[in-house]
């Protein structure tokens, strides 16, 4: 290993490249990404799990969907699925538009000025509406006139003061035609016919909008097992049950779970036996692409909210003990094999200078990522390097590098705190010593202090006594 500080080792732009002594974890996780299929990681906790997981997940393209929800005015507990690509965002956003003709305040009736504030009734001067008084004669301008003009005739139903007019006049072919005076946020007047107001209606449902599962969004989604609402996705309580003037909308209330929100991503689970009895909706949503979203709690207002159909086309990736493997439903077990891989990770590697060339790599990579610790020098990496030689002596009784790498990182992120602390500029052997002391558990502790834990329990139980005899 030629090199005199982790600052001159060169650390690989991919990060499947960065994972250490799992090559043939490596070689499937590159198929898994390209061919979408799911994988079993079955090994030792810190093995590098989750760093395979995410690694999968870094070099997936970008989702291409976002996936929302829009309010269904005739049965508002069934919300309407809508599925959007780029195209479709940037064609409806290139669409948006104001409907209806705009008008100059000298081109509509005097009445309809007069209403809308633009017009003084009394000397028939123009002014902007934010003016109440008239600039010319001082006139009140609230004071608006309802006579008729023309074969034009005010509505006074279903119309806002100020705001908008409603009137009626008789088209070419002698029908009456509805016709509706808005004045806009930027004092100007726009006429809308009853088709502007359909268009404006259909335009402002689409708007009764919630995205659930945006464009823009990580390809790595990370789940607990034990959650069922955080995988499968809820339906938020309301206790007004969605009232129309003080409950919240249906469609709002619509919460995507992380089956949903890993669609086109990797679906990171570690610990996969505590998924428990959500194990079965794992697989059904593994087998048809797409997942409904309800309440998950019977006694809920949400329960009677359901939408059907939300796609989750995801790459599994299950973490899981090798003791734990009898816990695993067969039947998901059974559908990860028939579309995937299982792959039991290696808990060390032979202690070769390739080898240990990859551990100085490794120990480059945590301090590169922690970024609040100095690098370390050379002396510093092989002190690492021998205490990986002794974890593996103790765990597998055998001679080699050990690859239950959190253990490692653990001593270098103390180290590097302990060098911190003293403002060195580099990680040192007295500062790895340090660490390697200080990383030591409870129990070793105890059993370096009192001979055995049993021990240290009888000291204590003496302390207390001679303390209670004190006292009395």
């Amino acid at each position: 290993m030629d090199f005199e500080t982790t600052a001159d080792i060169r650390i690989p732009k991919n990060p499947l490249e960065r994972v250490i002594g799992q090559d043939e974890a490596v070689r499937i996780s590159r198929i898994v990404a390209k061919q979408k299929r799911h994988l079993l990681l079955v090994g030792a906790p810190g093995t590098g799990k989750s760093m395979i997981a995410r690694a999968i997940a870094s070099i997936l393209p970008p989702p291409t969907l976002e996936v929302s929800v829009l309010h269904n005015p005739e049965r508002p507990e069934r919300p309407v699925l809508s599925i959007r690509n780029f195209e479709m965002l940037k064609r409806e956003f290139q669409e948006e538009k104001s409907f209806g003709t705009p008008l100059h305040p000298y081109e509509v009736p005097e009445f309809v000025a007069e209403k809308l504030g633009f017009r003084c009734r009394r000397c028939g001067e123009l002014s902007t509406p934010r003016l109440l008084y008239c600039p010319s004669c001082g006139a009140d301008k609230a004071d608006r006139g309802t006579a008729p003009f023309g074969n034009l005739v005010p509505n006074q139903q279903n119309k806002k003061e100020g705001i908008a007019v409603q009137a009626t006049r008789l088209g070419e072919d002698g029908k009456q035609e509805t016709l509706l005076y808005e004045r806009t946020e930027t004092d100007g007047i726009i006429v809308l016919t009853v088709e502007d107001l359909k268009k404006r209606k259909a335009a402002e449902a689409k708007k009764l909008r919630k995205i659930i599962v945006p464009l823009t969004r990580s390809t790595f989604v990370q789940v607990v097992g034990n959650n069922e609402t955080e995988l499968l996705g809820d339906v938020r309580h309301d206790p007004y049950g969605s009232h129309p003037e003080i409950g919240t909308p249906a469609y709002q209330r619509v919460v995507a779970g992380a089956l949903h929100e890993s669609h086109e991503g990797v679906l990171y689970i570690d610990e996969m036996t505590t998924l428990g009895d959500s194990q079965k909706f794992l697989l059904t949503a593994m087998q048809e692409k797409k997942f409904p979203i309800t309440g998950r709690n019977p006694n809920s207002a949400g329960s009677i909210v359901r939408v059907e159909n939300v796609p989750c086309d995801f790459i599994l990736v299950g973490a899981m003990n090798i003791n734990d493997l009898p816990s695993l439903s067969p039947a998901l077990r059974s559908r990860i094999r028939g579309s995937g891989y299982e792959i039991v990770l290696n808990t060390y590697i032979e202690d070769t200078p390739e080898n240990q060339e990859k551990m100085a790599s490794f120990v480059a990579q945590e301090i590169q990522n922690d970024a609040r610790i100095p690098h370390a020098s050379k002396k510093a990496v092989d002190l690492i390097i021998e205490e990986s030689r002794k974890i593996c002596k103790s765990t597998e009784n055998k001679s080699g590098l050990t690859l239950r790498l959190r253990t490692l990182s653990g001593i270098i992120r103390l180290a590097g705190d302990f060098a911190s602390v003293e403002e060195a500029s580099l990680i040192e052997p007295t500062h790895i010593q340090l660490a390697i002391k200080q990383s030591k558990s409870a129990e070793e502790q105890l059993e370096e202090k009192y001979g055995n834990i049993w021990s240290a329990g009888m000291a204590d139980y003496g302390a207390r006594a001679k303390k209670g005899a004190e006292t009395a």
